[in-house]
């Protein structure tokens, strides 16, 4: 029988369990992104936690973030241990949210991959699809990308931690002031970040003019999975910010190129980027540099 407990936080052993769930998820799913050992991936931590055991054995998990994304709702990761998948424990996970939560129109429940089950789940829990996240992915090899093109008076430059921190987050905020997570970078968010192994400041552009920032791309670089892109690392355009007061001159294309560049010269075979669904402008954009869907995520909304 289902034994389902919101606990506030985890402790080793209860980790350890969770660890072990998600790294049986990722063996079928290819996601989440969750290492053998150190810390759980950052869309776990804080919140809340729920688990469901059955005869001992951690078979779904759900992280809740009660903190909420930029415009007041409570966000949910849910995963259904393979084994114990169609069943009946993803949909006692989603009632036991929907109950947590209390007011309907303030829960999203992210799913990873758009698989046929989840949105069975979500249909019969009077979910409906609030938002789609596509993975979007190119083969370095062959890719024409041409040096960028910036308008008169404006000139590109890495990042210096430590001076541009400020500046970024500024920039950051009104360029993604609609989107419910990205804008709420803060400065100590992204300094915090500089101390993650993967941070290359030199693969961190900024263009100015005067002085002033205008836009920034900043890149990153994952190590080699062997359940992803055929076990070799790849590249991702992580975050393109333009100012709204700088758009529409080509400058995030240009930013977007200088990024590209830069990770085709580290000798990547494959970049990846996530772009919102609903996003057309910035789909055409990738879509002309050679990227083509990869996968999507969906995010379930009352």
């Amino acid at each position: 029988m289902l034994n389902v407990v919101w606990v506030p936080e985890l402790n080793e052993l209860v980790t350890g369990e969770v660890r072990e769930l998600l790294l049986a998820a990722r063996a079928v799913d290819t996601r989440p992104e969750v290492k053998a050992e150190g810390p759980l991936p950052g869309e776990f931590s804080g919140g809340l936690h729920l688990l469901g055991h059955d005869e001992g054995k951690l078979v779904g998990y759900a992280h809740l973030d009660t903190s909420g994304d930029a415009f007041g709702r409570q966000v949910a990761e849910l995963i259904v241990h393979p084994d114990r998948r169609r069943q009946g424990v993803g949909t006692r996970l989603v009632e036991a949210l929907v109950e947590k939560v209390g007011e309907p129109d303030k829960l999203r429940v992210w799913a990873h991959g758009d698989h046929p089950a989840a949105a069975r789940i979500a249909e019969r829990a009077g979910f409906a699809r609030a938002r789609e996240l596509l993975v979007l992915h190119v083969n370095v090899a062959g890719a024409d990308w041409p040096e960028p093109v910036l308008r008169d008076g404006v000139s590109l430059r890495t990042f210096v931690p430590g001076q541009d921190e400020q500046a970024v987050v500024d920039v950051n905020a009104r360029a993604f002031d609609w989107h419910p997570e990205q804008g709420q970078l803060t400065v100590a968010e992204l300094t915090n970040t500089e101390r993650a192994d993967w941070f290359d400041a030199e693969g961190f552009f900024l263009a100015e003019r005067e002085g002033k920032l205008l836009g920034f791309h900043w890149t990153k670089i994952h190590p080699a999975d062997p359940g992803q892109f055929g076990g070799e690392p790849v590249g991702e355009v992580y975050v393109v910010g333009v100012d709204p007061d700088a758009q529409g001159g080509g400058l995030g294309k240009a930013l977007t190129l200088a990024g590209l560049r830069y990770l085709r010269d580290k000798g990547l075979a494959q970049v990846i980027l996530y772009v919102e669904g609903d996003n057309t402008p910035a789909i055409a954009v990738y879509t002309k540099l050679g990227f083509t869907r990869y996968s999507v995520d969906v995010q379930y909304a009352r």
